[in-house]
């Protein structure tokens, strides 16, 4: 599901008033959101504590939006099957944290979601060379994981270039979504760049006119040239 202009916003619950996720949840689809991306964090692979499926489980009984997972966490084949059962579309792991990315994404794929990696600001892309086949997603991080409001690392947008062009090569429709200081000021970079999924939170979640007005000056700023 995406819009007209092929540009997909994925807003993070992170940002949201975790006393009233389900309004977030709602406010988001209302607003035009496609997707809503759930950063689930395990304070060990970064340093912060966030949900787990419960969440997923709860809000899916709210939402239609594509609930798009992101396991910041160790070991996250452990989890992944809990996750799709509690309603997850597409759940993306960390490459860093997976020990045997192949098997970790068929695993993925075969209980019906869709399968990404996400790639820290100082892991190469070539990393994915060999499991492009097994991808529908990747997440390219613009921040280092752990906290919502940071700054996106201008270095990182050469690497959304490389990942595209190595999507554009394999001949796939893999998305590439990108995670970390997505604002109104920014979006445009990525999106030239090569992003066609951005996740952003606090500059949806705390836009001064409203959430709606927050997606649409989104959307136009990271469409325009």
């Amino acid at each position: 599901m995406s819009s007209s202009d092929g540009l997909i916003v994925s807003p993070s619950l992170l940002a949201a008033d975790f006393g009233r996720l389900a309004d977030a949840a709602r406010e988001a689809e209302s607003g035009g959101a496609e997707y809503l991306h759930f950063d689930v964090m395990d304070g060990r692979f970064v340093p912060n504590i966030s949900m787990g499926p419960s969440a997923v489980k709860a809000l899916r009984t709210v939402s239609r939006a594509f609930f798009d997972v992101h396991l910041m966490i160790v070991e996250p084949e452990k989890y992944i099957e809990e996750f799709v059962r509690s309603g997850a579309d597409g759940i993306t792991v960390q490459i860093e944290a997976c020990t045997h990315l192949q098997r970790t994404l068929s695993l993925i794929r075969s209980l019906g979601a869709q399968a990404g990696v996400a790639l820290n600001p100082a892991t190469i892309p070539e990393q994915l060379e060999y499991v492009m086949d097994d991808l529908d997603l990747i997440l390219v991080m613009t921040v280092n994981p752990g906290f919502g409001g940071q700054k996106l690392l201008p270095a990182t947008l050469p690497k959304i270039q490389r990942v595209r062009q190595m999507i554009t090569d394999s001949g796939r429709p893999i998305h590439l979504e990108v995670d970390g200081g997505i604002t109104h000021e920014t979006a445009g970079a990525t999106v030239r760049a090569g992003a066609n999924v951005l996740v952003a939170g606090t500059s949806l979640y705390h836009y001064p006119q409203g959430f709606a007005a927050g997606i649409e000056a989104l959307r136009n700023t990271a469409m325009s040239l």
